[in-house]
């Protein structure tokens, strides 16, 4: 458990911040950037970081550009 909350913590930074810009395309890029950079980090505990950050990419890429700007 104590290995997990830095994981949740990073995930929800990541999340937090996914829907930085001003266009779906901005919000899609730094969704994705940031996704993939949470996904890494959590993925590095379960010892498979490159598959964390794809998926974490692929899902914040989706939650950026899906997001309106200024729901935050």
């Amino acid at each position: 458990m104590t290995r997990m909350f830095p994981a949740m913590m990073a995930l929800a930074g990541g999340l937090a911040l996914s829907a930085c810009g001003d266009s779906p395309g901005q919000r899609a890029v730094t969704g994705g950037l940031l996704g993939a950079g949470t996904g890494a980090a959590v993925g590095s505990f379960s010892g498979n970081a490159g598959t964390g950050a794809l998926i974490g990419g692929a899902v914040g890429a989706v939650g950026g550009a899906a997001t309106a700007p200024g729901n935050f």
